[in-house]
């Protein structure tokens, strides 16, 4: 029977765990054996008592549990103490951050660990289920909105009363992807007026769907920006001068901004410039989802709320982890359509290596980093 292992995550400000009492049931129905390091949950509310409960054994230490660990699952990349006490071959599934932490990911290869990238996950129907990049970046907009409206300090709907009416806040989304769809749908929720944009022509009928309003120059141009895979094609100077003209006209007008556009493996663009953060009113909130990856605003810093000239720049790294025990579920749950692949039918340890999910997602095995846009 092999055995899983899961450890309490010690990055600063990781609250998060790899599994919860519902995928703990899941995963010993499967024909595994659960380990639970002592506490491994206490941060989202999941004791030891719920784990014990659901059938895991409590491990006194990371190293009891992974010293008996065929498999880890964590939220993070391991730490260089815990991953000098993995098994040597033993298979390592985490959001492991393979191009900003190489360090983390060149210490399992040399360990002998196998590792897989939850972020490598192919995007093909097969893997929805194991799509970690969505279920998190989904938590992380509906997030960015309650940070931004308490920043904001204003009531976000309209309110009529006896002694006034109150005006809708404004909120504009920039970037449309699964976390600023979740933003907009919030900030609807929540009685905003808002407004969202993207470089896709597609996600107009998205963000419309939802009851906000597109914003680009929709020219000849912008009808054409996307390839048949979907992806946005570069622009000319002249339509990206244009966009960015409308885009500062409107940013003067907006309450809260909301920031989504990350690029793996490279820095995140530069979607608000100083010049627009100056021109925004005083009071205004900017909520920077991709500040761990340089950040989508001039002067926006991780962790931390920027003031500049009276807006509020807000910028928190790890987003999901403010809403732990939502993230950690919906991710221990991708983690348990991730080990369907790592067995047999009879339930014994027997990864596919040949599996275009297990193929995609492996970053390291046999002593070598292996994945293609990671070798060196």
């Amino acid at each position: 029977m092999a055995v899983i292992a899961i450890i309490q995550e010690r990055r600063a400000g990781e609250t998060r765990v790899a599994a919860v009492p519902e995928t703990v049931k899941k995963l010993i129905a499967m024909g595994f054996k659960v380990v639970v390091e002592k506490d491994a949950g206490a941060l989202a509310a999941f004791s030891d008592e719920d784990y014990k409960a659901a059938g895991a054994e409590i491990a006194a230490t990371a190293k009891a549990a992974l010293g008996k660990a065929d498999i880890v699952f964590k939220v993070r990349a391991p730490e260089a103490a815990e991953t000098a006490a993995l098994k040597s071959g033993a298979i390592v599934v985490a959001l492991l951050n393979p191009f900003q932490e190489r360090a983390a990911l060149d210490g399992l290869a040399a360990k002998g660990a196998t590792a897989f990238a939850m972020e490598f996950v192919p995007r093909i129907s097969r893997a929805q289920a194991m799509d970690a990049l969505s279920s998190q970046a989904n938590l992380a907009g509906y997030r960015a909105v309650i940070e931004g409206a308490h920043a904001y300090g204003r009531a976000m709907p309209l309110m009529m009363t006896a002694a006034g009416t109150v005006a809708p806040a404004k909120v504009f989304v920039m970037g449309a992807g699964v976390a600023g769809l979740q933003a907009v749908a919030t900030a609807r929720r929540m009685g905003a007026v808002v407004t969202a944009t993207d470089v896709r022509p597609a996600a107009k009928e998205q963000v419309e769907s939802l009851g906000a309003k597109f914003i680009a120059v929709e020219d000849e141009e912008f009808k054409q920006a996307e390839t048949a895979a979907g992806y946005a094609k570069e622009m000319s100077p002249e339509y990206r001068a244009k966009q960015a003209a409308l885009i500062s006209e409107h940013l003067k007008k907006q309450d809260i901004v909301i920031t989504t556009a990350l690029i793996p493996g490279r820095p995140a663009p530069k979607l608000v410039t100083a010049e627009q953060v100056a021109s925004m009113r005083a009071g205004s909130v900017i909520v920077d989802l991709a500040v761990e990856q340089g950040g989508n605003v001039a002067g926006s810093k991780p962790d931390a709320t920027v003031e500049k000239g009276g807006v509020r720049i807000v910028g928190f790294s790890n987003l999901p982890g403010r809403i732990a025990a939502d993230s950690s579920a919906l991710y221990a749950r991708n983690l348990v359509s991730f080990a369907e692949l790592l067995r047999d039918k009879e339930g014994n340890l027997a990864p596919d290596y040949e599996d275009e999910i297990l193929k995609g997602s492996l970053v390291a095995k046999g002593g070598a980093v292996t994945h293609p846009h990671l070798e060196t």
